[in-house]
């Protein structure tokens, strides 16, 4: 039998069986036995149920289905076959396994998914965290033993656990100090599952966890991003374990929230009081929600859709993906040697994929058909788009796609309307990527003109270290999670359009005291910035560059430029220049009270400049 998963064992019970109803007798079900164990690891508590090696028949193993959509599509190995109950339908996908070639067997990692195993011929196992728990249905057998059927919040229901050899109640007492268990008033053997647990207590001090002395220093230095910083932390990891568990709670009261909060952080105490002035904010998703929010955010499911609309996309979309996928399958060496550009482009791909998020558990090892499908679905967008192909830097902005989606069709048109989005970043002349350097350097002349004078002095004013951040938007700058977070915060074009750009701003003013204050030349600048990588605290900067765009949309005299390009409306009439200047030549000034505590806002009356100078030279793009 595989070993569990590492972590603290807290509960463990032998003698639980999955009843099989495909053996050779339709009216006899093939007991499968296995150890049940719920298991502490890190942050996250886990159950687990493994089969006793020596009960399996090779008949009766259960593996995952080509449909990568379904960790758990259950389907048989060819010995035995079993009928597929009403509940079951095959995947529409499958109709096209003569062009897939790799069945996507889910290997378990952090997301909290449930998962199915195919170890050779002998094994099959799942696992699934409780964060993923949605409800518990109880029942008894008519032989006496009691059984559970775990449903999880994507609404797949496991094969129902038998306790021949003991109680199920050990088990729903010790899941209770994790979770909380509620009978459904529909049905009084469902237990509902509620995410609040012990653990929120912890968590919320470990968020606390530096010293006072050095939390008072950051809090005088930077009042707004400390407060905004440490607050939303909490606040993220409350309101989604809570929104989670009951979908009704976004329309309930604050003082049931309050309530809430009161309950699962003993000692804190709550002024229920409305704050004039203020709300609390939340950034980014839980993880669960990714897989649907996504197809919204990207354009990829239309936002007044009905969930049979939806159905009917997913189908037409899949015929148009694999039929696209079966153009370059079926081109023959012979015919690939006259197309030069399919080489090209089949060549580049191939390099960029085995070197694109390797240390990524999701893509790591020998043979992942994570990188299988990260190259299929690149070849097939050559054959969406031609003309465009393959550039160095798409594969980096496939992988949040496909890890997220788990499903190569879904990633493939997510990945479209991404590249929607991104196509002149990637185009031979590359006017995308020129027209962000030239409003970044609209946007940090208004709020700096001293530190954009130093940059100049230094050969340096084009901005070209920032070229990576926005070709790939920080794919490189930033951990893998915080890119999903990073991402769809600015899918949503919220607090305002370009939201990139001020990002971008945000972290060159975190850094332009140490590069003016060592006079960093040319080469220092690039190789400073290019060091930043993986080094960048994405709250931090997240509530620096919402305060700048708090800051310009209290400018009253705001420049018509600047104004077009976050998609801000001036309280005032702009003037004629885009430099800051009014008619008679006088510099404008914003309010500077909030944004004090970021950076001293200074509006310059000198212009931009253009190039047309290669930029892709200053920062390599070689796959992480």
């Amino acid at each position: 039998m595989a070993a569990p998963p590492s972590g603290k064992v807290i509960y463990e019970q032998e003698g639980v069986f999955i009843h099989s109803s495909c053996g050779k007798n339709d009216d006899q079900d093939s007991l499968i036995s296995g150890v049940l164990r719920v298991i502490e690891k890190e942050n996250e508590v886990i159950v687990d149920w493994r089969p006793l090696a020596d009960t399996l028949d090779a008949s009766n193993i259960l593996c995952a289905g080509k449909d990568s959509s379904s960790v758990v599509e259950w389907t048989q190995t060819p010995k035995e076959k079993c009928s597929r109950g009403a509940d079951r339908p095959i995947s529409y996908e499958a109709e096209w396994d003569m062009v897939t070639t790799v069945s996507f067997k889910k290997k378990p990692h952090s997301n909290g998914d449930a998962t199915t195993h195919a170890n050779g011929d002998s094994k099959w196992s799942f696992l699934f965290s409780l964060t993923d728990l949605k409800s518990i249905k109880r029942n008894k057998e008519g032989m006496g033993w009691s059984y559970l059927v775990f449903c999880l919040k994507d609404d797949v229901k496991l094969p129902a656990l038998h306790f021949h050899h003991g109680d199920s109640k050990l088990l729903i007492k010790c899941l209770e100090k994790h979770v909380v268990l509620n009978e459904s008033p529909q049905d009084k053997r469902i237990l509902l599952v509620n995410s609040q647990n012990k653990s929120l207590s912890q968590s919320f001090e470990n968020l606390f966890d530096e010293s006072s002395y050095g939390l008072l220093q950051k809090l005088k230095k930077d009042p707004y991003t400390v407060t905004m910083g440490r607050f939303s932390k909490v606040t993220n990891y409350i309101f989604d374990s809570f929104r989670l568990s009951d979908p009704s709670s976004q329309r309930r009261p604050p003082s049931e929230m309050a309530d809430f909060l009161n309950d699962a952080i003993p000692g804190l105490k709550i002024n229920q009081q409305e704050e004039p002035g203020f709300e609390v904010i939340t950034r980014g998703l839980c993880h669960t929600l990714r897989k649907e929010a996504w197809k919204f955010l990207l354009g990829y499911f239309p936002w007044n859709s009905t969930k049979e609309e939806r159905a009917n996309l997913q189908k037409r979309k899949t015929d148009e993906y694999f039929r696209m996928k079966l153009q370059w399958k079926s081109v023959s060496e012979e015919q690939e040697k006259r197309n030069s550009r399919l080489r090209d482009y089949r060549s580049l791909i191939e390099k960029d994929v085995n070197r694109t998020d390797r240390t990524n558990k999701f893509y790591e090892g020998e043979d992942n058909p994570g990188l299988i499908l990260l190259h299929d679905i690149l070849m097939t967008y050559c054959m969406y788009d031609f003309d465009l192909g393959y550039v160095q830097g798409m594969s980096d902005l496939l992988s949040p796609l496909l890890y997220v989606m788990e499903n190569e069709v879904d990633a493939f048109w997510c990945f479209v309307s991404y590249m929607d989005q991104m196509h002149q970043n990637f185009e031979e002349q590359m006017q995308g990527m020129k027209t962000q350097l030239i409003q970044l350097s609209t946007l940090l002349r208004l709020l700096d003109s001293g530190f954009c004078s130093y940059l100049e002095s230094q050969d340096s004013g084009y901005l070209y270290f920032c070229f990576r951040w926005l070709l790939i938007r920080f794919k490189r700058e930033f951990s893998f999670q915080d890119i999903l977070r990073l991402w769809e915060v600015m899918w949503t074009e919220l607090p305002c359009q370009n939201f990139h750009l001020l990002l971008c701003c945000a972290i060159l003013e975190s850094e332009k005291q140490q590069i003016m204050d060592k006079h960093y030349g040319f080469n220092e600048i690039l190789k400073h910035i290019n060091e930043l990588s993986m080094k960048i605290d994405v709250e931090y900067i997240l509530c620096k560059a919402e305060a700048i765009s708090m800051q310009m949309m209290n400018c009253k005299e705001l420049p018509q430029a600047v104004s077009e390009i976050l998609g801000i409306e001036s309280s005032s009439v702009t003037p004629d220049s885009d430099t800051g200047e009014d008619e008679s030549g006088a510099v404008l000034s914003c309010p500077t009270s909030l944004y004090q505590s970021v950076s001293t806002p200074v509006i310059a009356a000198n212009g931009t400049r253009d190039s047309t100078q290669q930029m892709s030279e200053t920062q390599s793009l070689t796959p992480a």
